[in-house]
C-alpha cells in the first residue's frame, strides 16, 4: 500500500506563501483536475481562509466551500480547525464550536483536523465530540515543537491520550518545519507502536530539511503526508507533490498519483503564483530556504507575518533581532508551540520588545489573557518575573477556559436577525465580529436591485 497524499495548495500552500490571498475563482481554476489526481484528501478550508475571505477578498467563505464541494466528486475535503478557537483568535463557547463543526460538515467538509496551540486536550473535547456526532472524520493534530519539555516521550503520551479522546487519525503538525529526519523516524515508530491510529505528517520546507524528514517518516511507516502542487510548494509551504510522487514511483511507497492531471493543474495555477509575485503580495524572501528556522523555530506563516509587520513599521532591518528575540519570549511564556494564535502573539511580542528597546514595556491583550490562563495550560512553567510584571497578583484560571464562556449562538442570532440570512452568517459574526458584519451588510446591499435602491 503506497503512502497517501493530502494536497495543501488550496489552503496552506497560499496561506504560507502569500497570506491566504487566493480568491475562490483561483481556487476553482484547477479543481476539476486535482479531483482526479487520486489524493487521500484536498485541504481547502479552515486556517486563515475564513478570515482572509471576509477581511480582504470580499467573499463568503461558506460559499467557497460549497463551490469547491460542487466540483469535487471523487476526493475528500479537509479543513484545519483550531479547537476551541475554531478559526478565530480567542476561545468561543461550546455551542458556537458545535454549530461550526455541524455546518462545516453539512457544507461539504469530510475530514476535520483539530489542534490546540498548547496541546491542551481540554480545548479539543468539544470539537472532537461534535465531529463524531455529525459524521466527520476526526483527525487530532499534535502541535510539534522542540523544547526541554517537548520530547518524543511527551508526544507519544499525547498520542495515547488523543486515541482515548476519540480521534480517527493523528497528525504530527510540524508548522515550523523543524522536525529532523531521525527524530521523525523515532517519533513515528513510537506512535505507531503505541496507538492503532493512522499517522499523518504535516510540515514546511522553510528550514531546508523536510524532504529528508518525509523520506524517513515514510520509512518509519507514516500513512499520509501533506504536499503542495509545484506552483504553491517550497519555501515556507510544503514539499512539491509532483516531486514526491516521482521520488517514490516504483517503490512500495508509490502514491500512484495521476501525473497528467498534476501537470495540467500545475500549468493552470502557475499564473496565479506569478500574479502574487508581480503584485508583491508574494515576497520572494519566503521562497528561500532559511536554516536559521531550525534555530529560531519560526513557522512559515509567522515569518511572512513578521516581515509584513516590520515592513509596515519601516523596520525590516530589525528582522534578525526579532528572530533572536522569539525564542526568548517563547521561553518566558513556558515554551508554547508556535502555531496560530500563539505564533502571532509571540511574534508580535517579540516585535514590540525589539522596537520599544525594552522587553514587555508594551503587552498585547492576547498575551495578557494567555498569562491569565485563558488559552489553557502552558507546556512548561512561565517566567515568574515576567508574569508578575504583566499581571501582578491577578488570579490565574486553572479550569478548561471554555467552561467560563456562556452560550453565545442564540443571542447572536437574535441580535443580528435583521441582517443575517443563515446560521452560517451568525457564525461568521461570532468569529470575526465587525469584519464579518461589514461584509454581510455589503453583500445584502449588493443583492438589492438598483431600481429598488433608487426608489428607496
Amino acid at each position: 500500500m503506497g503512502v497517501k497524499i493530502v494536497e495543501t495548495a488550496l489552503r496552506d500552500g497560499h496561506q504560507s506563501l502569500f497570506a491566504t490571498r487566493m480568491t475562490t475563482e483561483e481556487v476553482l481554476l484547477a479543481l476539476k483536475e486535482l479531483d482526479q489526481v487520486g489524493y487521500h484528501a484536498l485541504e481547502v478550508w479552515g486556517g486563515a481562509t475564513f478570515d482572509a475571505c471576509l477581511r480582504f477578498l470580499d467573499e463568503d467563505p461558506w460559499e467557497r466551500l460549497r463551490q469547491v464541494r460542487k466540483v469535487c466528486k471523487h476526493t475528500k475535503l479537509q479543513m484545519l480547525f483550531r479547537g476551541q478557537n475554531i478559526l478565530g483568535y480567542r476561545h468561543y463557547s461550546d455551542d458556537v464550536v458545535e454549530k461550526f463543526v455541524e455546518l462545516s460538515i453539512k457544507n461539504g467538509i469530510d475530514i476535520i483536523r483539530i489542534f490546540d496551540a498548547l496541546n491542551d486536550l481540554r480545548n479539543l473535547e468539544c470539537a472532537v465530540k461534535a465531529t463524531k456526532k455529525y459524521g466527520g472524520h476526526c483527525q487530532i493534530a499534535l502541535s510539534y515543537t522542540t523544547s526541554p519539555v517537548h520530547t518524543v516521550e511527551y508526544y507519544v503520551n499525547l498520542a495515547k491520550q488523543v486515541e482515548q479522546l476519540g480521534a480517527d487519525s493523528i497528525c504530527i503538525k510540524d508548522m515550523a518545519g523543524v522536525l529532523l529526519p531521525e527524530t521523525a523516524y523515532e517519533l513515528i515508530k513510537a506512535i505507531k507502536a503505541n496507538t492503532k491510529l493512522p499517522v499523518e505528517l504535516h510540515s514546511h520546507c522553510t528550514g531546508g530539511i523536510i524532504e529528508m524528514t518525509y523520506l524517513r517518516a515514510i520509512q518509519a511507516g507514516v500513512d499520509i503526508i501533506d504536499t503542495a502542487l509545484s506552483p504553491l510548494s517550497g519555501g515556507t509551504s510544503q514539499p512539491c507533490t509532483e516531486s514526491i510522487n516521482y521520488a517514490l514511483e516504483g517503490t512500495e511507497y508509490d502514491p500512484k498519483l495521476n501525473k497528467e492531471m498534476l501537470n495540467i493543474a500545475a500549468k493552470k495555477l502557475a499564473p496565479v503564483k506569478q500574479k502574487y509575485l508581480d503584485n508583491k503580495i508574494l515576497n520572494p524572501k519566503v521562497l528561500s530556504c532559511n536554516p536559521n528556522i531550525l534555530k529560531y523555530q519560526v513557522p512559515g506563516g509567522m515569518l511572512s507575518n513578521l516581515i509584513s509587520q516590520l515592513t509596515q513599521q519601516n523596520a525590516l532591518d530589525k528582522l534578525d533581532d526579532v528572530l533572536k528575540e522569539v525564542p526568548n519570549v517563547r521561553k518566558d511564556l513556558g515554551y508554547p508551540p508556535l502555531v496560530t494564535p500563539l505564533s502571532q502573539m509571540v511574534g508580535t511580542q517579540a516585535v514590540l520588545n525589539v522596537l520599544n528597546g525594552e522587553r514587555y514595556k508594551m503587552v498585547p491583550k492576547e498575551i495578557n489573557d494567555y498569562l491569565h490562563g485563558k488559552y489553557g495550560q502552558a507546556p512548561a512553567p512561565v517566567n515568574q518575573e515576567i508574569l508578575h510584571k504583566i499581571i501582578g497578583n491577578d488570579e490565574i484560571i486553572t479550569c478548561r477556559p471554555a467552561d467560563l464562556i456562556a452560550p453565545e449562538f442564540k443571542d447572536l442570532k437574535k441580535q443580528y436577525k435583521g441582517i443575517v440570512k443563515s446560521d452560517e452568517d451568525v457564525l461568521s459574526i461570532a468569529l470575526f465580529g465587525d469584519v464579518a458584519l461589514k461584509y454581510i451588510k455589503k453583500r445584502n446591499d449588493d443583492a438589492i436591485p438598483t431600481k429598488l435602491k433608487l426608489e428607496a
